[in-house]
């Protein structure tokens, strides 16, 4: 199994990115989004440069986990981590919680007032809610698949 020690934690905006590293991020997004979950939809979606990127990355610059970090008023009112995947090779070592983790302290820190809002999906609520999201919508789809909305009150933080 993958040892979260040999991880390499960066936050970077998204001018800091080099190409090799955007490059390399991209490429993780489309092979959870679009290839593992059978969704193909628009992940270049015009927001990627307003956003902080969170990225796990192994020690031969492979992506082990990302998120983004969304300004306020972009796709919620609030601040949002949004695009939360850990790659196949990572997943069951843990770098999922410690990625959201991270993302929440991340954000905390760049608005440290604000409630965090996340369109989750819906098989991931009780993992959300552990760190203190609740839910506040419906289910509804988001290119077929269930999400719900979930709130992260402004005076939570991460476990």
């Amino acid at each position: 199994m993958n040892s979260l020690a040999q991880l390499h934690w960066q936050c970077s905006p998204f001018a800091e990115l080099s190409n090799t590293q955007l490059h390399a991020i991209y490429a993780a997004r489309c092979a959870v989004f679009v290839v593992e979950q059978h969704c193909p939809y628009q992940d270049i979606d015009g927001l990627d440069p307003a956003c902080r990127h969170l990225i796990a990355w192994t020690a031969d610059n492979q992506v082990a986990a990302y998120l983004r970090i969304v300004p306020p008023g972009l796709t919620f009112a609030e601040p949002a981590l949004g695009r939360v995947l850990s790659t196949a090779d990572w997943r069951g070592s843990g770098v999922g919680k410690q990625l959201i983790a991270n993302g929440i302290d991340a954000l905390r820190h760049i608005y440290p007032e604000a409630a965090i809002r996340i369109g989750a999906q819906a098989y991931l609520e009780k993992f959300y809610g552990g760190f203190g999201f609740r839910t506040v919508s419906e289910v509804y789809l988001e290119d077929d698949i269930p999400h719900v909305e979930m709130l992260l009150a402004a005076d939570a933080g991460a476990n």
